[in-house]
């Protein structure tokens, strides 16, 4: 797992502000978790890809989707390009690994090892509001 990054700038901190929602920022900026099954992305179907909703860096693709029945957006495997941070989080009296953007540094959500093992057995369960969808059949732009 990589080190940390900074997390705080006042000047960076009120662009997140002005451009987030509160619920947005909150994921992001707050390492926060919105409520299970309340997603926009959670049963989302169509094909396309998924941005970090900070800074719009390619996180994944339709084809990494599935349904884990978590509660959550989950994905079996990251974007090439994604570059995703892990961190070890010991919050809430339990060990998880957080995954962040590696562009951004937003909080997207965790990973845990009870994904699909035909693709490697990791789950990323990610929040809704720290993702972006754009539709479209060429997910590779």
């Amino acid at each position: 797992m990589k080190e940390n990054m900074p997390r705080f700038n006042p000047e960076r901190d009120r662009e997140w502000r002005e451009r987030l929602t509160r619920l947005q920022y909150h994921v992001t900026r707050e390492s926060g978790t919105e409520p299970p099954n309340s997603g926009i992305y959670y049963m989302e179907e169509r094909e396309g890809k998924y941005l970090c909703i900070c800074c719009g860096n390619i996180l994944f693709t339709s084809e990494m989707k599935y349904h884990s029945n978590c509660g959550w957006p989950a994905f079996h495997t990251e974007h090439p390009d994604a570059g995703i941070i892990r961190l070890e989080d010991n919050s809430f009296r339990m060990l998880r690994v957080e995954v962040r953007c590696g562009s951004c540094d937003a909080h997207l959500g965790h990973v845990f090892d009870d994904g699909p093992l035909q693709f490697g057995g990791e789950r990323y369960c990610i929040n809704s509001a720290s993702i972006d969808f754009v539709q479209g059949e060429n997910n590779d732009d």
